[in-house]
């Protein structure tokens, strides 16, 4: 079950100088991370809208427990201490199971188009964290990229005001918690890329389910025990429940791959189609029609994405001194920078 992450990246290292391969493998980590999350978009909204059923943290509830089972496992037979304090992956936990909650609790209230389309809003919340925590820096081009996307997502939400219909009984509300849960969901990704760089990624996704299993069980006893109580589960709502946490289980499994290869802002870009998805469950699942300012919405969105990709550049590649913990410049240049620091090091 162990995928070891320096094999994964050792692939990348030995394909440095073929761009396309390494492009193309980025890309692909990439659209396996959509495709789980769209599958999570999916359940949820089928576990709420379907079948009633409004327990956002219990669904998140089982995908920490699984993490922490399979990999606290894989960590215990390591006999190794931990490489971050307990309170730092407790703070990670809570952040966590914060945007998850938010994010599953908009299915009550909005459609998984709305929901799917609105959690893009992680980009430009991860670029500033990025840029103020880890000290990455991005170009004039990328940011206008990442601009555009925004433009791409208030066309969402002037589609869920009522001027077109977005579908759900309580669109903004809707529109406002997947928003609220994207502040969450940039907070622990630059949380996780730092881990996962720095760090242990088995450690990491090991911590994130314990901690994350731990605050659920007291949330949920708090917020969600009489929701749970009065629910009559049939086969239909536990293979949702199931689907939920094995889709889950493969996110959190995947991510930190696209997070240490690409970093955070890159990883939200690149699961924007799991949108595309989101339309196809619409269309063909519940039969439902898709407002024409969706699909403006969607080709603004990669339009930006396509800005963004086309000027974003390499960091500068990771020295030893990833391995014992400490910063370097891998997270200082983006772009010119790293080409600049490249030459200078050649010519001495």
């Amino acid at each position: 079950m162990e995928w070891s992450s320096s094999g994964i990246t050792a692939w990348f290292r030995r394909h440095h100088h073929h761009t396309k391969l390494r492009v193309a493998g980025k890309l692909f980590l990439g659209q396996l991370v959509s495709l789980t999350l769209a599958l999570q978009s999916l359940t949820s909204s089928l576990i709420s809208q379907k079948f009633g059923v409004y327990a956002p943290l219990t669904q998140s509830l089982l995908v920490y427990a699984s993490l922490a089972l399979v990999y606290g496992t894989i960590l215990l037979s390591r006999h190794k201490k931990p490489l971050v304090s307990w309170y730092w992956y407790l703070l990670l936990g809570i952040v966590d199971v914060q945007g998850n909650y938010l994010v599953n609790k908009a299915f009550q209230y909005s459609s998984i188009t709305s929901v799917t389309l609105l959690d893009c809003w992680t980009i430009p919340w991860a670029i500033v964290f990025t840029w103020i925590f880890l000290g990455t820096r991005y170009s004039l081009w990328q940011l206008s990229g990442a601009a555009v996307c925004v433009l791409g997502l208030c066309l969402v939400m002037f589609s869920d005001s009522g001027v077109a219909g977005g579908g759900g009984t309580r669109p903004l509300l809707g529109d406002i918690l997947v928003i609220g849960g994207t502040l969450f969901y940039a907070i622990s990704n630059v949380g996780e890329e730092f881990c996962v760089k720095h760090k242990d990624r088995v450690e990491l996704v090991c911590m994130l389910g314990i901690f994350g299993f731990l605050v659920s069980i007291l949330e949920v006893s708090v917020i969600e025990l009489k929701t749970l109580e009065s629910v009559k589960f049939s086969a239909d709502i536990v293979l949702a429940f199931v689907g939920f946490a094995a889709s889950g289980f493969m996110f959190y499994t995947l991510a930190p791959f696209v997070l240490k290869l690409s970093g955070a802002a890159m990883f939200n870009l690149s699961i924007l189609t799991s949108d595309m998805w989101a339309v196809v469950f619409r269309v063909y699942l519940y039969h439902q029609e898709v407002d024409w300012l969706y699909f403006v919405s969607f080709a603004v969105i990669v339009m930006g994405l396509i800005i963004y990709s086309l000027t974003e550049k390499d960091p500068v590649p990771a020295s030893a001194g990833i391995e014992d913990g400490s910063l370097n410049s891998e997270y200082q240049m983006l772009c010119d920078e790293s080409t600049e620091s490249v030459n200078n090091s050649t010519a001495s």
